[in-house]
């Protein structure tokens, strides 16, 4: 994220959180008012801002509609997600004993990991090369000429 900031890029991310997850706190005005049936509740401040929106009883929205809740920019990194029909690279961390999902996966365009994984039908990018994954999500974005700006 700071290499394609550092460069001026813009970049928004989407993180898909556990079930239940909340950024809000009992006792604050906020959660009150949503407790009390506010669909949305902005919060502001001279350093930031959120909108918090309560699903309530409808289902989580999908992917395509989050990502219209965002500004324009020049890239979205994606968290999460992982049975999406999105272009993906996978991080693999042969310590965590978890298989590759890139076999099951035809939405997987590169691996990146610690191991020196054989035979695979995408890049293998080595998770220590920052700057080389982040060359290789510019180009996958189409932003090649900005890929070549990058350290």
């Amino acid at each position: 994220l700071p290499i394609f900031t550092n460069t001026g890029l813009r970049v928004s991310t989407v993180k898909h959180a556990h079930h239940g997850f909340d950024v809000d706190q009992p006792g604050k005005d906020s959660y009150e008012h949503r407790k009390a049936g506010a669909t949305e509740v902005l919060v502001t401040s001279s350093k930031r801002w959120v909108l918090m929106h309560e699903n309530r009883n409808n289902a989580e929205p999908p992917l395509d509609e989050l990502v219209t809740q965002l500004k324009p920019v020049d890239i979205v990194l994606i968290e999460g997600f992982k049975r999406e029909p999105i272009d993906k690279l996978e991080v693999h961390r042969p310590e965590l004993a978890k298989p590759l999902l890139q076999s099951d996966d035809p939405h997987i365009v590169g691996v990146a990991s610690t191991a020196h994984l054989q035979n695979l039908p995408v890049p293998l990018l080595s998770l220590d090369d920052v700057a080389g994954i982040a060359t290789f999500i510019a180009t996958q974005c189409g932003l090649a000429s900005e890929a070549a700006n990058l350290p």
